[in-house]
């Protein structure tokens, strides 16, 4: 149509959008044109919110997704902005109209048994001792990135089995710490003497004796991983996602869990209650005798 063919004009020689950028407007405003055809509309100024919305909705039946329909309702937004400052439109009919949500991507998870394999590592070295620390107390208590790193030894009480964290926002949570990691964190302070002397508070140090950098624990979670053979990439807030799955699992405690991860929001640990679900959906198809699909 010549007022979208004039838009795009506006775009290249007004705005400098680059080619690619304007490809895009150029097919979100042809589904647009094939709208007005179906609806027997020659001037676009005439077009109002519901013709808009029912739009949105049959692109949606026909399976343009959540992202490309608001890319399409940004282009007409833009569109209408323009035809009302050359004149050719009184209102803006996409200004009110949102696309579907897009769905809540699950967090990945490790299962038990690669959990097992990832911290079944040979401890021979302080390099490995420190990174088995790392991995250990990552599954035990949920900790952040961001917080594993900046851990120093005083936030560590031996006697309660308990670490203070300071997490988002400065907010302090108390969290456990496993049997298992305890071990660890005990076999890397008798190491760490390799490394860093007792005037260093932080708990994990690299081989220089400075703080360790949050890339270096990502580095070292992904070379385990590799080494112990499991088939997805690992990284720390992984074994985050599988320290909350797992306790949710064991538990059903949606609330303990929220405090262990030291989420301000309940929507936000949630989203494990899905990840529960999928699980016993799954448990649920291959052990009921109704449920098989012929």
């Amino acid at each position: 149509m010549q007022r979208q063919r004039q838009f795009l004009d506006y775009l290249h020689h007004e705005r400098g959008l680059s080619p690619r950028t304007r490809s895009a407007y150029r097919r979100d405003l042809a589904l647009f044109s094939e709208e007005l055809k179906r609806l027997e509309i020659e001037d676009p100024g005439k077009v109002d919110e519901h013709q808009v919305r029912q739009l949105v909705a049959r692109l949606h039946r026909r399976g343009l997704g959540p992202r490309s329909l608001q890319r399409l309702l940004s282009a007409l937004r833009s569109f209408y902005r323009w035809m009302m400052r050359e004149g050719f439109a009184e209102h803006n009919p996409a200004t009110a109209v949102k696309a579907p949500k897009s769905p809540s991507k699950l967090p990945a998870t490790l299962d038990s048994d690669a959990v097992t394999r990832l911290l079944d590592i040979k401890a021979d070295s302080p390099l490995a001792i420190r990174d088995k620390a790392i991995m250990e107390l990552f599954y035990s208590s949920g900790l952040r990135l961001s917080e594993l790193a900046s851990l120093r030894w005083d936030q560590i009480d031996p006697a309660s089995g308990l670490i203070t964290v300071t997490g988002k926002g400065n907010k302090t949570r108390v969290v456990p710490v496993g049997s298992y990691a305890a071990k660890a964190l005990t076999a890397w302070r008798k190491a760490r003497g390799n490394f860093a002397g007792f005037d260093e508070p932080h708990i994990f140090v690299s081989n220089r004796g400075t703080p360790i950098s949050t890339r270096t624990i990502q580095s070292r979670i992904r070379y385990w991983a590799k080494k112990q053979g499991l088939p997805q990439q690992v990284y720390p807030h992984l074994l985050r996602h599988s320290f909350a799955s797992h306790m949710l699992e064991s538990s059903g405690d949606l609330r303990a869990v929220q405090e262990l991860l030291g989420h301000a929001d309940i929507s936000t640990t949630q989203v494990y209650t899905h990840l529960d679900f999928q699980h016993l959906a799954k448990v649920y198809d291959k052990a009921h005798p109704r449920a098989k699909k012929k």
